[in-house]
């Protein structure tokens, strides 16, 4: 199963010799990477403070390490810094969290209707694959793998897309879609629907990719109208 992108993750190398600027790399990975899956799992939660001197000791790292942190993650929209007061995880404002919404359907309606035209065989099984796993997570009742997953699997059709561009533009928007649904999710469960991502992958091997776009709106626009955004 293919490995989903994480914005800002390099892909590793055969090690080296470290030197200074190599190590504090690495650290500056480790905090940034640590810190983005902790935001996106929802153990630091939107509001959340994110101390430099707490952050500094849970890691062994300095300031400029933790900074440069933080920075690339505001980059993304997922921290929100004030200067002279510190780091929060980001909160979307209702007006925000709609924006981030309608930009998101333009992008995955354009990306699934690319990928419907260039989809291998090969792909389509790997979707298949994912969404067995998706199946086993929703009905063995483990929400965080699910989460996961459902996340996944609007990457994964970027990434077979084939341009670099949406999959950036998609990385964030999920990203932040995550921070939403943990701000503005009423009891229950919020996510995406297994039994849509089914039919999305049914219209792919049948290479219809007007009615593979209508539904990832539809898809969309049911997600977010399970979500408590109140307009301003």
């Amino acid at each position: 199963m293919q490995d989903t992108v994480k914005p800002g993750r390099t892909p590793r190398s055969a090690p080296k010799s470290p030197t200074p600027l190599a190590t504090d790399a690495a650290l500056n990975q480790t905090v940034y990477d640590t810190l983005f899956d902790a935001i996106l799992g929802g153990t630091l939660p939107p509001g959340a403070k994110l101390a430099e001197a707490q952050l500094c000791a849970q890691f062994g790292v300095s300031r400029t390490v933790v900074r440069q942190a933080l920075h690339r993650l505001s980059e993304l929209h997922i921290v929100h810094i004030v200067p002279n007061k510190g780091a929060t995880v980001a909160a979307p404002t209702p007006q925000e969290a709609l924006e981030v919404f309608e930009a998101r359907r333009a992008v995955e309606e354009a990306i699934i209707k690319r990928l419907a035209q260039r989809i291998s065989h090969s792909e389509l099984e790997r979707l298949r694959l994912r969404l067995a796993a998706e199946h086993s997570a929703l009905h063995g009742q483990d929400h965080a793998r699910w989460v996961m997953l459902a996340g996944g699997f609007h990457l994964a059709l970027a990434q077979m897309a084939g341009n670099t561009v949406l999959l950036r533009m998609l990385t964030e928007l999920l990203t932040r879609c995550s921070l939403i649904v943990a701000l503005y999710e009423p009891p229950g469960n919020a996510h995406c629907e297994h039994a849509e991502h089914e039919r999305l992958v049914d219209l792919l091997a049948l290479r219809d990719g007007e009615a593979a776009a209508r539904l990832m709106g539809e898809h969309l626009d049911s997600l977010q109208a399970r979500l408590k955004i109140q307009r301003s």
